[in-house]
């Protein structure tokens, strides 16, 4: 990899991102689980844990009704995925029904714990915003007191020749969301 800091950042934070190149390999139980295992782990208000994890693998009959809940750019890569995962969380504290105001944030926590324990494991997450979300309320008979946030695609990576036409993304500079005392917005 050849993303620079500017401050000593741990290489698993640092190496992590989103290729879209996957070689279409299942992967085992015990990897998925331990994908799911990584992300439990993650910090939560009151340790209500909100996320939830709705995942089909591709030798599920169900695959190609789950493919078709992204939009078409989408489709198009993760069909080279292991796994599709549909991300939700639970609005509500269980320990009191009271509203969790962080439950998304919380769940955003779970997930990239979750995707760095894939990189460890040279596993391919992708997070995407791009699928219809109703549908997949619908198919997936989520109820209303979770939310649905996001789906992602796990794999093992595709060859290394796929592998080059993917370009590593940049971010942007501290300056444009650190702020000292104010928010600069």
């Amino acid at each position: 990899m050849s993303r620079k800091t500017d401050y000593p950042v741990l290489p698993a934070i640092l190496n992590r991102w989103s290729s879209r190149e996957m070689s279409g390999e299942e992967i085992s139980e015990a990897e998925l689980m331990t994908l799911f295992d990584a992300a439990r782990w993650a910090p939560s208000s009151y340790n209500g844990q909100p996320w939830r994890f709705i995942y089909v693998k591709r030798s599920d009959p169900e695959w190609e009704n789950t493919l078709a809940l992204l939009v078409e750019f989408n489709q198009n890569w993760a069909k080279n995925a292991a796994v599709l995962v549909c991300t939700i969380s639970r609005k509500t504290f269980t320990h009191n029904g009271k509203p969790c105001k962080t439950h998304s944030f919380d769940t955003g926590a779970s997930w990239m714990g979750l995707a760095i324990q894939g990189l460890s494991m040279d596993l391919v997450v992708h997070g995407m915003q791009g699928f219809d979300y109703k549908r997949a309320r619908d198919f997936f008979e989520i109820s209303d007191e979770y939310q649905v946030e996001m789906m992602f695609a796990v794999g093992k990576p595709g060859s290394e020749e796929s592998q080059k036409k993917e370009e590593l993304t940049e971010r942007n500079p501290l300056s444009d969301f650190v702020f000292h005392k104010k928010s600069g917005t």
